[in-house]
C-alpha cells in the first residue's frame, strides 16, 4: 500500500521544521556560509513559523536575513554560573571574569569601528577602554604588557570568530601573541548588530550594582492583566524546560507551580512538537529527554578519563544520601585509581591530580542538574539517583535471580542551548 503523497510531503516538512528548531537552539546564531550552512537553508525556509512558535511560547525573538539567523534566547533563570562561555578550542577553558569584561570592550570597540579592523588596533581601543575609573574601582586591569593578557584577548577574538562577527583576513592570533606579527579582520556589522540579546537597551539601564543591571536588561515588561501573567509564566516555564537539564519543582514559586501542575501536560506536549523531546516526569521535578542526544553542551556519561572519573563520583555520591566533603571524593578517587588506573590517563594518576579530577567532575554535574555545590563540599540532588548502582545479581544454576544488577543506569540527556 503506497502512501498519500501528500502525506510525505507533510511529513517531510515537519521534519525539516523540526530540525530547524533544533539548530536554532543549538546554535542560536547560524550563518549563511559555515559548518551550519544547511540548517540555516532550513531556518530561513520556515522563518515565519519558528518565528511565531519562540515569540508565543518562550518570548524569544527570531531574526533572519540573507547572512544570518538570530534566536534572541533569554534564560528562565539568570542565576545559572554552570554554563559559562568557553575558549573556542580544543581545550574549551571557561571564561574568566577579565574575559568577559574584554568581550564587552572588545564588542563596543568593533561597533563605532571600521569594516576592518587589525587586532593591534582593537587592543589599543580595548585598552583605552578598561582604563575606565569603574572598571578599575572593580580591580580590572588590563595594559597588554603582560603574555596572559595577550593571551586572554586571543580568546575573545577566537569566540567572535567562531560566532562570525570576524573573519579572518591575514595573519594569526598566535603570531599576535608572541608579538610577532598583526592580524587583519572584516567585521560582519549584521551579525554584530544583533549579537545582543537583551530585552532592553543597555543605555536604557540605570541601576549601578551587577546584579541590579542584570535584572533590568533582563526584565519583564509590566504585566497588568491575569492574561499577560499566565502568558508571562507559560513562557517562563518553557525556557527553563528547553535550557535547564532539570526543572525542579522546589526552584519554582508557588503561582509557577500551581500553573505548570495544571499545564504540565500542555506545555511539554508544545515542546515536544517542536523539537522531539520526550518528557520524564519525576515526584521531584521534569527534564525534556532528547532521544537523538545531540542537543546538549554537557553529556554524561562521557567518553575519556575525566568522563569515567565523573560517572564513579555520580554512582558515589547518589549512594551517599546527603552533604559530601571535598575530602571525602578526593579520597575516593584515589580509591578509584588504584582500582581503574589501567584506563585512566597517565596525568590522572599521578599524585595530587586527584583534585583537579574532582573539580572537573563537579563542573559536569552541577551544570547538568544532578548536584549542587556547598561551602561544605556537595549535594546530590534527586536526579542524580539515576546512577546509583544497584545490588548484586546473584544467579545459582537452577536458581532464582536476586531482584537488582550491577549496572548502572545510563543517562538521558535533554537539551542546552549556548
Amino acid at each position: 500500500m503506497t502512501t498519500p503523497l501528500g502525506e510525505v510531503l507533510d511529513g517531510r516538512r515537519a521534519a525539516e521544521f523540526q530540525k530547524a528548531a533544533r539548530a536554532l537552539l543549538k546554535e542560536p546564531l547560524l550563518l549563511a556560509q559555515g559548518p551550519y550552512a544547511d540548517e540555516f537553508r532550513l531556518v530561513r525556509q520556515h522563518a515565519a513559523e519558528l518565528g511565531d512558535w519562540f515569540d508565543r511560547n518562550t518570548g524569544w525573538s527570531l531574526r533572519v536575513d540573507a547572512e544570518a539567523a538570530r534566536l534572541r534566547k533569554t534564560p528562565g533563570t539568570s542565576a545559572d554560573p554552570t554554563h559559562p562561555a568557553r575558549e573556542a578550542s580544543r581545550a574549551r577553558a571557561s571564561f574568566t571574569r577579565r574575559r568577559y569584561v574584554l568581550l564587552c570592550l572588545a564588542l563596543a570597540a568593533l561597533e563605532r569601528g571600521e569594516a576592518q579592523i587589525a587586532l593591534g588596533r582593537l587592543a589599543e581601543q580595548v585598552v583605552l577602554e578598561a582604563a575606565d575609573p569603574h572598571l578599575a574601582a572593580a580591580g580590572l586591569e588590563f595594559t597588554l604588557e603582560r603574555r596572559d593578557e595577550r593571551l586572554d584577548l586571543a580568546a575573545v577574538v577566537r569566540l567572535l570568530l567562531r560566532y562570525g562577527v570576524l573573519r579572518r583576513v591575514a595573519g594569526d592570533e598566535e603570531a599576535y601573541v608572541s608579538g610577532a606579527g598583526d592580524v587583519l579582520y572584516d567585521v560582519e556589522r549584521r551579525v554584530l548588530a544583533g549579537l545582543l540579546a537583551a530585552r532592553h537597551g543597555p543605555s536604557l539601564i540605570t541601576a549601578e550594582g551587577f546584579e541590579e543591571r542584570l535584572a533590568e536588561l533582563t526584565t519583564e515588561t509590566a504585566l497588568d492583566s491575569e492574561e499577560l501573567r499566565f502568558r508571562a509564566i507559560r513562557q517562563k516555564l518553557t525556557r527553563r524546560l528547553l535550557d535547564d537539564p532539570v526543572l525542579y519543582y522546589d526552584g519554582l514559586t508557588d503561582e509557577e507551580l500551581v500553573y505548570l501542575t495544571r499545564q504540565r501536560a500542555f506545555i511539554t506536549a508544545r515542546i515536544g512538537e517542536l523539537t522531539g523531546l520526550v518528557p520524564e516526569v519525576r515526584a521531584e521535578g521534569i527534564a525534556m529527554v532528547d532521544p537523538l542526544d545531540d542537543l546538549t553542551d554537557v553529556r554524561m556519561p562521557e567518553q575519556g578519563t575525566h568522563g569515567h572519573v565523573t560517572l564513579l563520583l555520580a554512582e558515589h555520591l547518589a549512594s551517599a544520601g546527603g552533604e559530601v566533603s571535598r575530602g571525602v571524593l578526593e579520597a575516593r578517587v584515589r580509591e578509584l585509581a588504584v582500582e581503574h588506573g589501567g584506563f585512566w590517563s597517565k596525568s590522572a594518576k599521578q599524585s595530587g591530580a586527584e583534585g583537579e579530577l574532582v573539580e572537573q567532575a563537579l563542573d559536569r554535574l552541577t551544570a547538568l542538574g544532578l548536584a549542587t555545590r556547598t561551602p561544605g563540599g556537595v549535594v546530590p540532588l534527586p536526579a542524580l539517583a539515576r546512577y546509583a548502582v544497584g545490588e548484586t545479581v546473584v544467579v545459582e544454576p537452577g536458581g532464582p535471580a536476586s531482584r537488582t544488577s550491577l549496572t548502572s543506569r545510563t543517562s538521558q540527556r535533554k537539551a542546552r542551548a549556548s
